[in-house]
Protein backbone atom coordinates (compact mmCIF):
# COMPACT_ATOMS: atom_id res chain seq x y z
CA UNK A 1 0.00 0.00 0.00
CA UNK A 2 1.06 3.27 -0.84
CA UNK A 3 2.43 5.24 2.31
CA UNK A 4 3.46 2.09 4.24
CA UNK A 5 7.27 1.42 3.94
CA UNK A 6 8.80 -1.85 4.27
CA UNK A 7 10.59 -3.12 7.77
CA UNK A 8 14.36 -2.89 7.37
CA UNK A 9 16.44 -5.75 8.86
CA UNK A 10 12.83 -7.08 11.07
CA UNK A 11 12.71 -3.39 13.01
CA UNK A 12 9.25 -2.07 13.26
CA UNK A 13 7.84 0.16 10.96
CA UNK A 14 7.10 3.76 12.18
CA UNK A 15 4.70 6.31 10.23
CA UNK A 16 6.28 9.21 8.38
CA UNK A 17 6.63 12.34 10.38
CA UNK A 18 6.38 10.15 13.93
CA UNK A 19 9.80 9.67 15.57
CA UNK A 20 10.60 6.15 16.74
CA UNK A 21 9.42 5.06 20.15
CA UNK A 22 11.99 5.12 23.21
CA UNK A 23 13.45 1.75 24.33
CA UNK A 24 11.92 0.11 27.40
CA UNK A 25 13.69 1.23 30.49
CA UNK A 26 14.84 -2.66 31.44
CA UNK A 27 16.60 -3.08 27.96
CA UNK A 28 18.18 0.22 28.35
CA UNK A 29 19.52 -0.35 31.74
CA UNK A 30 20.98 -3.84 30.97
CA UNK A 31 22.96 -2.58 27.33
CA UNK A 32 24.29 0.44 29.63
CA UNK A 33 25.52 -1.82 32.33
CA UNK A 34 26.84 -4.00 29.54
CA UNK A 35 28.39 -1.20 28.14
CA UNK A 36 30.37 0.21 31.31
CA UNK A 37 31.51 -3.56 32.32
CA UNK A 38 35.09 -4.37 31.97
CA UNK A 39 37.78 -6.87 33.18
CA UNK A 40 39.42 -3.92 34.71
CA UNK A 41 36.62 -3.15 37.73
CA UNK A 42 37.21 -6.58 39.36
CA UNK A 43 40.99 -5.55 39.50
CA UNK A 44 42.62 -6.78 42.83
CA UNK A 45 45.18 -4.96 45.05
CA UNK A 46 48.19 -6.80 45.01
CA UNK A 47 47.35 -8.21 48.81
CA UNK A 48 43.94 -9.17 48.02
CA UNK A 49 45.77 -11.07 44.75
CA UNK A 50 48.34 -12.96 46.91
CA UNK A 51 45.52 -13.99 49.34
CA UNK A 52 43.57 -15.49 46.38
CA UNK A 53 46.54 -17.22 45.04
CA UNK A 54 47.29 -18.68 48.25
CA UNK A 55 44.47 -20.43 49.14
CA UNK A 56 43.61 -21.29 45.75
CA UNK A 57 46.91 -23.33 46.18
CA UNK A 58 46.36 -24.39 49.28
CA UNK A 59 42.55 -25.68 48.60
CA UNK A 60 44.46 -27.67 45.69
CA UNK A 61 47.03 -29.11 47.57
CA UNK A 62 44.33 -30.29 50.29
CA UNK A 63 42.33 -31.51 47.71
CA UNK A 64 45.15 -33.53 45.78
CA UNK A 65 46.22 -34.94 49.32
CA UNK A 66 43.03 -36.41 49.46
CA UNK A 67 42.30 -37.92 46.25
CA UNK A 68 45.88 -39.74 45.96
CA UNK A 69 44.78 -41.91 48.64
CA UNK A 70 41.27 -42.94 47.05
CA UNK A 71 43.17 -45.04 44.09
CA UNK A 72 42.00 -48.15 46.20
CA UNK A 73 39.01 -47.51 46.69
CA UNK A 74 38.09 -46.03 43.21
CA UNK A 75 39.82 -49.02 41.31
CA UNK A 76 38.32 -51.79 43.86
CA UNK A 77 36.27 -51.24 46.53
CA UNK A 78 36.11 -49.49 49.92
CA UNK A 79 37.94 -52.37 52.02
CA UNK A 80 40.42 -52.61 55.36
CA UNK A 81 43.43 -53.49 54.27
CA UNK A 82 46.00 -55.53 56.42
CA UNK A 83 45.80 -57.44 59.54
CA UNK A 84 45.91 -54.61 62.07
CA UNK A 85 43.60 -52.21 60.81
CA UNK A 86 41.12 -55.01 61.18
CA UNK A 87 41.49 -55.25 64.24
CA UNK A 88 41.64 -51.38 64.85
CA UNK A 89 37.98 -51.45 62.74
CA UNK A 90 36.82 -54.03 64.81
CA UNK A 91 37.40 -52.34 68.12
CA UNK A 92 36.23 -49.17 66.62
CA UNK A 93 32.65 -51.11 66.19
CA UNK A 94 33.12 -52.08 69.63
CA UNK A 95 33.47 -48.25 70.38
CA UNK A 96 30.47 -47.51 68.80
CA UNK A 97 27.75 -49.98 69.87
CA UNK A 98 28.62 -50.49 73.35
CA UNK A 99 30.51 -47.09 74.26
CA UNK A 100 33.89 -46.04 75.79
CA UNK A 101 33.56 -47.31 79.32
CA UNK A 102 32.64 -51.07 77.69
CA UNK A 103 35.31 -50.45 74.94
CA UNK A 104 38.25 -49.43 77.68
CA UNK A 105 37.40 -52.44 80.13
CA UNK A 106 36.92 -55.12 77.14
CA UNK A 107 38.66 -58.29 77.49
CA UNK A 108 38.97 -59.92 73.78
CA UNK A 109 38.53 -63.67 74.01
CA UNK A 110 39.15 -63.63 70.36
CA UNK A 111 42.71 -61.66 69.99
CA UNK A 112 45.99 -63.23 71.29
CA UNK A 113 44.18 -66.67 71.35
CA UNK A 114 44.20 -68.69 73.51
CA UNK A 115 45.26 -65.72 76.42
CA UNK A 116 42.96 -63.06 75.08
CA UNK A 117 43.58 -59.19 75.21
CA UNK A 118 42.79 -56.71 77.81
CA UNK A 119 41.76 -54.21 74.85
CA UNK A 120 42.11 -50.75 77.27
CA UNK A 121 45.71 -51.53 78.42
CA UNK A 122 47.02 -52.70 75.40
CA UNK A 123 46.78 -50.47 72.65
CA UNK A 124 46.96 -46.97 71.87
CA UNK A 125 43.17 -45.34 71.18
CA UNK A 126 43.28 -42.19 70.06
CA UNK A 127 42.66 -43.66 66.65
CA UNK A 128 39.50 -45.69 67.49
CA UNK A 129 38.02 -42.25 69.63
CA UNK A 130 38.71 -40.59 66.39
CA UNK A 131 37.10 -42.39 64.10
CA UNK A 132 34.41 -43.01 66.78
CA UNK A 133 34.02 -39.02 67.20
CA UNK A 134 33.76 -38.71 63.00
CA UNK A 135 30.90 -40.93 62.87
CA UNK A 136 28.81 -39.72 66.00
CA UNK A 137 29.00 -36.59 64.52
CA UNK A 138 27.80 -37.54 61.01
CA UNK A 139 25.22 -39.32 62.64
CA UNK A 140 24.15 -36.48 64.79
CA UNK A 141 24.23 -34.45 61.22
CA UNK A 142 21.81 -37.01 59.99
CA UNK A 143 24.27 -38.38 57.74
CA UNK A 144 23.46 -42.33 57.29
CA UNK A 145 27.08 -43.57 57.27
CA UNK A 146 28.73 -46.83 58.27
CA UNK A 147 31.25 -47.05 60.61
CA UNK A 148 33.54 -48.92 58.21
CA UNK A 149 33.15 -46.01 55.78
CA UNK A 150 34.36 -43.94 58.36
CA UNK A 151 37.75 -45.87 59.13
CA UNK A 152 38.21 -46.32 55.50
CA UNK A 153 38.33 -42.38 54.43
CA UNK A 154 39.98 -41.53 58.30
CA UNK A 155 43.47 -41.61 57.06
CA UNK A 156 42.90 -39.63 54.15
CA UNK A 157 40.57 -36.96 55.97
CA UNK A 158 43.90 -36.73 58.16
CA UNK A 159 46.36 -36.52 55.62
CA UNK A 160 44.81 -33.82 53.71
CA UNK A 161 44.67 -32.05 57.43
CA UNK A 162 48.49 -32.79 57.83
CA UNK A 163 48.64 -30.39 55.13
CA UNK A 164 47.76 -27.53 56.08
CA UNK A 165 48.92 -27.68 59.65
CA UNK A 166 52.38 -28.28 57.47
CA UNK A 167 51.67 -24.59 55.73
CA UNK A 168 50.86 -23.36 59.06
CA UNK A 169 54.12 -24.13 60.21
CA UNK A 170 56.24 -23.37 57.38
CA UNK A 171 54.76 -19.85 57.41
CA UNK A 172 55.68 -19.99 61.17
CA UNK A 173 58.86 -20.64 60.69
CA UNK A 174 60.07 -19.03 57.69
CA UNK A 175 57.17 -17.19 55.27
CA UNK A 176 54.06 -17.87 53.19
CA UNK A 177 56.03 -19.70 50.45
CA UNK A 178 57.78 -21.99 52.43
CA UNK A 179 54.26 -22.92 53.40
CA UNK A 180 52.96 -23.72 50.87
CA UNK A 181 56.11 -25.64 49.68
CA UNK A 182 55.78 -27.60 52.84
CA UNK A 183 52.26 -28.22 51.94
CA UNK A 184 52.92 -29.85 48.47
CA UNK A 185 55.43 -31.85 49.81
CA UNK A 186 53.98 -33.77 52.66
CA UNK A 187 50.76 -33.99 50.27
CA UNK A 188 52.65 -36.33 47.72
CA UNK A 189 55.19 -38.13 49.93
CA UNK A 190 55.60 -41.49 49.14
CA UNK A 191 56.08 -42.74 52.67
CA UNK A 192 53.58 -40.90 53.90
CA UNK A 193 51.01 -42.52 51.02
CA UNK A 194 51.89 -45.52 51.84
CA UNK A 195 50.67 -44.95 55.54
CA UNK A 196 48.22 -43.09 54.67
CA UNK A 197 46.14 -44.88 51.82
CA UNK A 198 42.00 -45.47 52.27
CA UNK A 199 41.80 -48.54 54.02
CA UNK A 200 44.95 -48.65 55.40
CA UNK A 201 42.99 -47.99 59.22
CA UNK A 202 46.24 -47.52 61.27
CA UNK A 203 47.86 -45.42 63.75
CA UNK A 204 50.10 -43.60 61.62
CA UNK A 205 46.89 -41.90 60.06
CA UNK A 206 45.76 -39.82 62.24
CA UNK A 207 49.66 -39.93 63.99
CA UNK A 208 51.70 -37.84 61.34
CA UNK A 209 48.92 -35.00 61.92
CA UNK A 210 49.33 -34.95 65.68
CA UNK A 211 52.97 -34.98 65.75
CA UNK A 212 53.45 -31.71 62.82
CA UNK A 213 50.70 -30.01 65.01
CA UNK A 214 52.44 -30.82 68.27
CA UNK A 215 55.68 -29.10 66.78
CA UNK A 216 53.63 -26.01 65.55
CA UNK A 217 52.02 -25.28 68.14
CA UNK A 218 55.12 -25.60 70.38
CA UNK A 219 56.88 -23.44 67.77
CA UNK A 220 54.45 -20.93 68.25
CA UNK A 221 54.72 -21.35 71.92
CA UNK A 222 58.04 -19.96 71.91
CA UNK A 223 57.53 -17.25 69.54
CA UNK A 224 54.72 -15.79 71.26
CA UNK A 225 55.57 -16.47 74.87
CA UNK A 226 51.84 -17.78 75.16
CA UNK A 227 50.61 -20.08 78.27
CA UNK A 228 47.56 -20.65 75.48
CA UNK A 229 49.76 -21.78 72.39
CA UNK A 230 52.13 -23.86 75.37
CA UNK A 231 48.63 -25.35 76.57
CA UNK A 232 47.95 -26.31 73.09
CA UNK A 233 51.13 -27.76 72.44
CA UNK A 234 50.66 -29.91 75.48
CA UNK A 235 47.41 -30.89 74.13
CA UNK A 236 48.61 -31.85 70.99
CA UNK A 237 51.30 -34.27 72.70
CA UNK A 238 48.67 -36.09 74.65
CA UNK A 239 46.53 -36.54 71.44
CA UNK A 240 49.91 -37.73 69.90
CA UNK A 241 50.78 -40.53 73.33
CA UNK A 242 46.91 -41.51 72.53
CA UNK A 243 47.51 -42.38 69.11
CA UNK A 244 51.13 -43.62 68.51
CA UNK A 245 54.36 -44.93 70.28
CA UNK A 246 56.13 -42.77 67.74
CA UNK A 247 55.35 -40.08 70.78
CA UNK A 248 59.11 -41.03 71.83
CA UNK A 249 60.53 -38.84 68.94
CA UNK A 250 58.68 -35.53 70.27
CA UNK A 251 59.55 -36.13 73.84
CA UNK A 252 63.12 -36.48 72.98
CA UNK A 253 63.14 -34.03 70.09
CA UNK A 254 61.87 -31.07 71.61
CA UNK A 255 64.26 -31.29 74.43
CA UNK A 256 67.59 -31.66 72.33
CA UNK A 257 65.74 -28.18 70.55
CA UNK A 258 65.70 -26.71 74.16
CA UNK A 259 69.30 -27.99 75.11
CA UNK A 260 70.75 -26.19 71.95
CA UNK A 261 69.04 -23.04 73.19
CA UNK A 262 70.37 -23.31 75.62
CA UNK A 263 73.93 -24.09 75.37
CA UNK A 264 74.06 -21.06 72.49
CA UNK A 265 72.66 -18.81 75.27
CA UNK A 266 69.49 -18.14 73.09
CA UNK A 267 67.47 -18.54 76.88
CA UNK A 268 64.24 -16.29 77.12
CA UNK A 269 61.65 -16.69 79.59
CA UNK A 270 59.25 -17.06 76.30
CA UNK A 271 61.25 -20.51 75.88
CA UNK A 272 60.62 -21.42 79.56
CA UNK A 273 57.00 -21.40 79.64
CA UNK A 274 56.27 -23.00 76.91
CA UNK A 275 58.76 -26.00 77.51
CA UNK A 276 57.76 -26.36 81.05
CA UNK A 277 53.76 -26.00 80.23
CA UNK A 278 54.15 -28.63 77.30
CA UNK A 279 56.52 -31.19 79.53
CA UNK A 280 54.37 -30.93 82.59
CA UNK A 281 50.97 -31.12 81.26
CA UNK A 282 52.08 -33.61 78.75
CA UNK A 283 53.40 -35.76 81.02
CA UNK A 284 50.54 -35.65 83.30
CA UNK A 285 48.16 -36.39 80.87
CA UNK A 286 50.23 -38.79 78.69
CA UNK A 287 49.85 -40.91 82.50
CA UNK A 288 46.31 -41.13 81.81
CA UNK A 289 46.92 -43.65 78.86
CA UNK A 290 47.24 -47.05 80.52
CA UNK A 291 48.89 -48.37 77.77
CA UNK A 292 52.13 -45.22 78.83
CA UNK A 293 51.47 -45.13 82.28
CA UNK A 294 54.00 -43.97 84.20
CA UNK A 295 56.79 -44.39 82.00
CA UNK A 296 57.69 -41.14 81.54
CA UNK A 297 58.95 -40.87 85.33
CA UNK A 298 60.44 -44.99 84.85
CA UNK A 299 61.56 -45.77 81.39
CA UNK A 300 65.08 -44.79 79.93
CA UNK A 301 63.80 -43.29 77.12
CA UNK A 302 62.13 -40.33 78.79
CA UNK A 303 65.02 -39.50 81.02
CA UNK A 304 66.20 -36.89 78.27
CA UNK A 305 62.99 -34.64 78.65
CA UNK A 306 63.15 -35.09 82.23
CA UNK A 307 66.95 -33.54 82.20
CA UNK A 308 66.59 -30.76 80.01
CA UNK A 309 63.67 -29.86 82.47
CA UNK A 310 65.61 -29.85 86.01
CA UNK A 311 68.75 -28.46 83.78
CA UNK A 312 66.17 -25.44 82.33
CA UNK A 313 65.25 -24.79 86.04
CA UNK A 314 68.92 -24.44 87.69
CA UNK A 315 70.07 -22.49 84.55
CA UNK A 316 66.40 -19.90 85.57
CA UNK A 317 67.42 -19.99 89.11
CA UNK A 318 71.52 -19.15 88.30
CA UNK A 319 70.49 -16.32 86.12
CA UNK A 320 67.84 -14.65 88.68
CA UNK A 321 70.45 -15.08 91.12
CA UNK A 322 72.69 -12.88 88.79
CA UNK A 323 70.30 -10.55 88.48
CA UNK A 324 69.59 -10.26 91.97
CA UNK A 325 72.96 -9.75 92.89
CA UNK A 326 73.76 -6.91 90.33
CA UNK A 327 70.38 -4.70 91.07
CA UNK A 328 70.60 -5.32 94.44
CA UNK A 329 74.20 -4.91 95.35
CA UNK A 330 74.92 -0.91 97.01
CA UNK A 331 71.35 -0.58 97.33
CA UNK A 332 69.92 -2.10 100.44
CA UNK A 333 66.57 -3.42 98.77
CA UNK A 334 67.93 -5.96 96.41
CA UNK A 335 64.99 -7.76 96.25
CA UNK A 336 62.10 -5.49 95.85
CA UNK A 337 64.37 -3.86 93.26
CA UNK A 338 64.85 -7.59 91.65
CA UNK A 339 61.23 -8.25 91.47
CA UNK A 340 59.67 -5.21 90.43
CA UNK A 341 62.72 -4.96 87.17
CA UNK A 342 61.52 -8.87 86.70
CA UNK A 343 57.62 -7.85 86.64
CA UNK A 344 58.18 -5.09 84.30
CA UNK A 345 60.25 -7.23 82.15
CA UNK A 346 57.81 -10.25 81.95
CA UNK A 347 54.55 -7.69 82.52
CA UNK A 348 52.77 -9.99 80.22
CA UNK A 349 53.29 -13.10 81.93
CA UNK A 350 52.74 -11.93 85.22
CA UNK A 351 49.63 -11.33 84.06
CA UNK A 352 48.44 -14.23 82.92
CA UNK A 353 50.04 -15.50 86.00
CA UNK A 354 48.15 -13.90 88.37
CA UNK A 355 45.02 -14.43 86.59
Amino acid sequence: MVGKTEPLNGTATTKTGQSPSPSPPLATSMSGLLGNFSFKTLKLKTKQQELLIRVSILCLVYVLAFITRLFSVLRYESMIHEFDPYFNYRTTLYLTEKGFYEFWNWFDSESWYPLGRIIGGTLYPGLMVTAAIIYWALRFLSFAVHIREVCVLTAPFFASNTTLVAYFFGKEIWDTGAGLVAAALIAICPGYISRSVAGSYDNEGVAIFALLLTFYLFVKAVNTGSLAWALGSALGYFYMVSAWGGYIFIINLIPLYVLVLLITGRYSMRLYVAYNCTYILGMLLAMQIRFVGFQHVQSGEHMAAMGVFFLMQCHCCLRDYKEFDTVGKGKGQGFPNWFHQRRQQHKGFFKVADI
